[in-house]
Parts: structure tokens; C-alpha cells; sequence
């Protein structure tokens, strides 16, 4: 059984800073795929970063440059390091495992981002 618990969301001004953390229980972590979604009120859930077994990093066009994902295999952590915020980045940020259509997912954290 595998489960997702995300921490670190809160409210910020715009131009500011969050790490989001997600910690993962189960063994499969270490050779499996991990992302970051965010879904917006009204609008699709969406690809915000990903970071493979391997450590090969893509992100959304809208956060590149200002967001870094990152995991330590050590502790089954990810991260979502969210510099220069927007208030377009407002939305709650969900942990995944293995995919968006078979893997599995946290239970969300909020960020609101104020102009």
C-alpha cells in the first residue's frame, strides 16, 4: 500500500517562496517516477513538475525557471522547491506516484499566492 502525505502549502505573496514536501510510504519509491500536479479552481488538474528514478527533470512551461523538483531516495521524500510565485499559481498541489493514470496520489496541499 502505498500513500502520499504533502506539507508546506500556505499563503504567500506574489514574488515569494513555498517548498512543498511529500513523503511517501512503501518500497516501490525508489524506482518510481514522482510528480507534482496543481489543480486550480474551475480548471483541469495539470503537469507542474516530475522527476524520474533516474533524476531526469521536466516541468511546465508556465514554471520553468522558478520551480525545482527534487527527491531524496533516502528518506522517500520529493520536493517542490516554488520561487517567485504568481498569483496564477494559486491552486491545490497534489504528490504522485507512478503516473497520473495508474499511480497514486496525495491528499493535497492549498497555496494561494496574493498580488
Amino acid at each position: 500500500q502505498v500513500q502520499l502525505v504533502e506539507s508546506g502549502g500556505g499563503s504567500v505573496q506574489a514574488g515569494g517562496s513555498l517548498r512543498l514536501s511529500c513523503e511517501a510510504s512503501g518500497s516501490i519509491f525508489r524506482t518510481s517516477a514522482m510528480g507534482w500536479y496543481r489543480q486550480a479552481p474551475g480548471k483541469r488538474r495539470e503537469l507542474v513538475a516530475r522527476i524520474t528514478s533516474g533524476d531526469s527533470r521536466h516541468y511546465g512551461d508556465s514554471v520553468k525557471g522558478r520551480f525545482i523538483i527534487s527527491r531524496d531516495n533516502a528518506k522517500n521524500m520529493v520536493y517542490l522547491q516554488m520561487s517567485s510565485l504568481k498569483p496564477e499559481d494559486t491552486a491545490v498541489y497534489y504528490c504522485n506516484l507512478g503516473g497520473p493514470f495508474t499511480g497514486y496520489w496525495g491528499q493535497g496541499t492549498q497555496v494561494t499566492v496574493s498580488s
